[in-house]
């Protein structure tokens, strides 16, 4: 069986349309039909059927396409593995959240030269649901993505769960709220303030809704930023609240109250592409990340309610 039918297969049960496969391989329309037809050919079922101007898998193309996505994993897994006993060597494309890059690639990456010279890196800032479209197209290598324990997430590609940083609240110095959330009632405070939720990713807004339901009520979202400089800008002038991870460095500069009412924590995951786990440049990134979030996690104080003592 050609590979390249079967990935137009799998990339068509994926994307949904012929024109989509065409931009995600690089071939043209004409030529993914003709693969497609070929592959039908080669398996002496059909694996397509017309819906309107379109065409949807059958059955058969379903269960291929399920397989294929195996398949083409365990081609991808050895190949990788012909130079798992080299040094790791090569371009890693890597995406991520902010916090991320900041506190624990961009200090790791420091490292990998010293250790791993042959590593090249490209980095770009992406939110969890970016990285994994970029994952989806070959785009990138790796992502680094979060979720809450509170808000749990699904990850389908291969994962490793790095860290969990705990939530607190960033709120300005004149509303009066005890140094630590014990109790629902305690959010009572806050039940008529703004809360400030990111402009790229749902995440914040659920955790948000999820630790007031426990009040009994929902926040009102006044404003939305995906710079988290921003966001501690607007907590600062009195103009909202806002769910601050422990681990970033613009929360040092608010006040900010812990949430013991729930397990509001923060979790930091690697994803690679199926297949390219063991790659030898990814495997050296991921160790190196892990190695810098040890010890910035060692070296890091005890956050407190006081203003620009508190870390994310």
């Amino acid at each position: 069986m050609d590979l390249d039918k079967l990935r137009a297969l799998v990339e068509l049960s994926r994307l949904r349309t012929m024109t989509a496969v065409a931009e995600a391989t690089g071939f043209g329309t004409s030529t993914v039909s003709q693969q497609l037809s070929a592959l039908e050919r080669q398996c002496g079922v059909p694996l397509l059927e017309a819906e309107g101007r379109r065409v949807r898998l059958t059955a058969a193309g379903r269960r291929l396409a399920e397989r294929g996505r195996d398949i083409l994993a365990a081609v991808t897994a050895a190949e990788m593995d012909l130079s798992t006993r080299s040094e790791p060597h090569g371009l890693v494309r890597v995406a991520g959240y902010t916090t991320a890059m900041r506190r624990h690639l961009l200090p790791a990456m420091a490292q990998l030269a010293r250790s791993d010279p042959e590593v090249r890196l490209e980095i770009r800032e992406s939110e969890p649901d970016e990285v994994i479209a970029l994952l989806d197209t070959d785009v990138i290598d790796i992502g680094f993505v979060y979720d809450y324990t509170m808000v749990p997430r699904r990850w389908t590609h291969p994962h490793q769960h790095l860290s969990t940083s705990t939530m607190v609240l960033a709120v300005p110095q004149d509303i009066s709220l005890p140094d630590r959330i014990t109790t629902p009632a305690d959010l009572a405070p806050l039940r008529n303030v703004g809360w400030i939720g990111n402009s790229r990713d749902t995440g914040d807004d659920e955790l948000s809704a999820r630790l007031c339901a426990l009040a009994g009520w929902l926040p009102r979202m006044t404003h939305r930023a995906d710079s988290l400089d921003l966001v501690v800008d607007l907590v600062l002038a009195g103009h909202g609240v806002s769910v601050l991870p422990t681990d970033s460095f613009e929360a040092q500069r608010v006040r900010t109250v812990a949430l013991d009412l729930a397990d509001t924590g923060r979790r930091m995951w690697s994803l690679v592409r199926s297949g390219a786990e063991q790659w030898p440049a990814n495997r050296a990134v991921v160790e190196n990340v892990c190695r810098q979030i040890a010890a910035s996690t060692s070296a890091q104080p005890a956050p407190n309610a006081t203003a620009g003592s508190s870390s994310r």
